[in-house]
């Protein structure tokens, strides 16, 4: 997860023009309350990080996994103790191959097709890997990455095919938001210039094999900088007057569901209307540094509640997709005390290493009497 580059200064400045600073005071207890998942719902994973050195053995994070109900994990690697560990247990699973794996998998198929062979074959089906993240956010990645994603992900997708893996197992890539040059209003979402031609490329790929463009999506950040502008209230889900988009006169009640829209709007800018999103990451840290202002149990769980409450509830799309139902993975699944940066870096998790919870949990997703 990169931490300014998630979020591009130009949403920031609009939003901020538009966003009504009420803020409110809230209760953790209606984080007891069970989410109800409707038809047309969307789903609910996290992030499975493990920059730590005193976390749980992944068998008894798998059993922690189980005893919250929480049947989908994504994990930034293709760790063989995770992977055996989630075999025969029904969990989905989401893995990465490492942005430093690029530019072999681009250039080889060989390559790809052992790397295919010996970190999904060697596991699916007993373990249930529906997805390959090819790379985390590639385009702020300082090594310059961006020439190889493409060739990397259609290479796994042609090892897959040749190991008759495809129908089950989509190939996909995180993007941060920071790829947005234009982000507000929603409707006028677009790429920055400079990456049109890739992600053009990559949707083409996406639409191609029915897969859907994975994103990372971080309120936090953008109201921890604009604290002055920005409501609280919106960025938690919480705001009962919202803002306008101009452009179409969508009303949006939280600038989760206008980052999501600025991106599906950048997608049609370049005449993708046809491939859906899974938001990969998104989360609010329980602790931060002084300057860092929003972070706090407080205000992750109701984040963290609120979020997993609007993707399985009734009408889970967006207010410009409106029928496209979501999949969004809570970052992250433990507090990762080895990772670097200011302090809330160490802070998004929904456990402790003890596996204690750090605030109450929207878990499990499953249906209310």
């Amino acid at each position: 997860m990169g931490r300014l580059g998630l979020y591009c200064s130009a949403l920031l400045l609009a939003l901020a023009q538009f966003a009504v600073a009420r803020v409110r005071i809230s209760s953790l207890n209606w984080l007891h309350l069970i989410i109800t998942p409707t038809a047309d719902a969307g789903l609910v994973g996290v992030n499975y990080g493990r920059v730590a050195d005193n976390l749980p053995p992944p068998t008894e994070v798998v059993q922690l996994l189980k005893s919250y109900g929480i049947d989908r994990v994504k994990i930034f690697d293709t760790d063989s103790t995770v992977l055996k560990a989630l075999s025969g247990t029904g969990i989905s699973v989401t893995v990465t191959l490492p942005n430093q794996q690029l530019s072999s998998a681009a250039s080889s198929s060989s390559f790809a097709t052992t790397w295919v062979q010996q970190n999904i074959a060697a596991y699916h089906p007993g373990t249930r890997i529906e997805a390959i993240a090819v790379g985390n956010e590639v385009f702020v990645d300082p090594n310059n990455l961006t020439g190889f994603l493409v060739p990397a992900m259609k290479n796994i997708h042609d090892a897959l095919v040749n190991l008759n893996l495809n129908s089950s197992i989509k190939v996909s890539s995180p993007i941060a938001l920071s790829s947005l040059g234009t982000s507000y209003p929603p409707s006028s979402g677009s790429f920055k210039p400079e990456l049109a031609g890739t992600m053009a490329s990559m949707l083409e790929f996406l639409r191609q094999y029915g897969s859907r463009l994975m994103v990372n999506v971080y309120p936090f950040f953008a109201y921890e900088s604009n604290s002055d502008k920005i409501s609280l209230d919106y960025a938690l889900f919480r705001d009962a007057q919202g803002i306008v988009d101009p452009n179409n006169g969508l009303h949006y009640f939280s600038l989760f569901d206008a980052q999501v829209d600025a991106v599906f709007a950048a997608m049609s800018a370049l005449n993708h209307t046809d491939v859906g999103l899974v938001v990969t990451e998104t989360g609010w840290p329980s602790m931060g540094d002084q300057q860092e202002i929003g972070a706090g149990k407080e205000n992750a769980a109701a984040y963290n509640g609120n979020v997993a409450r609007r993707t399985v509830g009734a009408g889970g799309g967006t207010p410009l997709k409106p029928q496209a139902s979501l999949t969004v993975y809570l970052f992250a699944l433990f507090n990762e005390n080895q990772k670097p940066g200011p302090t809330s870096e160490r802070n998004f998790g929904l456990f402790y290493p003890n596996k204690e919870k750090v605030y109450d949990l929207p878990f499990p997703v499953r249906t209310e009497a």
